[in-house]
């Protein structure tokens, strides 16, 4: 159907558009992963953690490493797998890593999800592997920055992110825009999350998360013609983050920044500065 024409119906029928929307929202699609991908993941020790009515599953390498250990946190329908091209320069350069599929996402177990479990699992990862470095891509800096800012006890040394959207709001744009509903199912779907969370979703952006996280050192690496997520969204997060650097990519768009050999060498070049210190 064309947007043309479900921007009319959902016109008409906002309440059965805002549940397909929700839907859409709440059931992340599952990508498959390349064979190099999948080999990375069968390097790891792999292990099934239960979490709420999900199995999540959890990945770690090189536990014997000699450096300091970093959790990988991906993105909203991505999973540990889109991680592999860095998780093989980490492990060359003698870190441990750890990772894992959020709910409904990868090889965790399926259902239906939220951001909000998703953030909970964030908080849940991070003490389970008591790490002090982190790597996010794309949503998964909206789930770990809310979790540093809701648990200002988490000290962590060094955070790299791979892009970050600014607000939640933006993301129900996104699915908005790409279902093609009108305005109204938008405000019905808001009003629905809104009631479910019990909290203004205008109040979800990681620009004012990020002013009292407790993390020593945070990179933000953006492509200039990031197509899915705007270079702004990310620079407005450094702008009020005192001890965030920002550095600007080209070439890699949003998702191959995670298999650019050079993106990948700056990735370790920033935890290495802290074991040459």
């Amino acid at each position: 159907m064309k947007k043309s024409l479900i921007r009319i119906s959902s016109s008409l029928f906002p309440s059965l558009f805002a549940r397909i929307a929700y839907e859409k929202l709440t059931h992340p699609q599952v990508h498959k992963l390349r064979d190099h991908e999948l080999s990375t993941l069968d390097k790891a020790r792999q292990e099934d953690v239960p979490y709420g009515e999900f199995e999540i599953k959890t990945y770690a390498w090189n536990e014997s490493g000699s450096k300091e250990s970093i959790l990988l946190v991906h993105g909203w329908e991505g999973q540990a797998g889109n991680f592999s091209d860095l998780v093989e320069k980490l492990i060359l350069a003698d870190y441990t890593v750890f990772a894992f599929d959020g709910p409904s996402h990868g090889f965790s177990s399926k259902g239906s999800t939220s951001l909000f479990e998703f953030v909970q699992l964030v908080n849940t990862m991070i003490l389970k592997f008591d790490v002090k470095n982190l790597i996010s891509h794309s949503f998964g800096g909206v789930a770990t920055t809310h979790v540093l800012h809701a648990n200002q006890n988490l000290k962590i040394e060094k955070y790299l992110l791979f892009t970050t959207p600014d607000k939640f709001s933006q993301r129900i744009d996104f699915v908005a825009e790409s279902v093609g509903v009108s305005s109204k199912v938008k405000e019905k779907l808001v009003k629905r999350l809104e009631n479910e969370l019990e909290m203004d979703i205008s109040t979800l952006n990681v620009s004012e998360f990020v002013k009292t996280v407790n993390v020593e050192e945070a990179l933000i690496l953006h492509d200039r013609n990031d197509g899915v997520l705007p270079i702004e969204q990310s620079l407005n997060v450094q702008k009020n983050w005192p001890n965030c650097r920002f550095e600007t990519v080209e070439g890699t768009g949003h998702f191959r920044i995670l298999r650019t050999k050079s993106v990948l060498e700056r990735a370790v070049d920033f935890f290495d500065e802290a074991e040459k210190d």
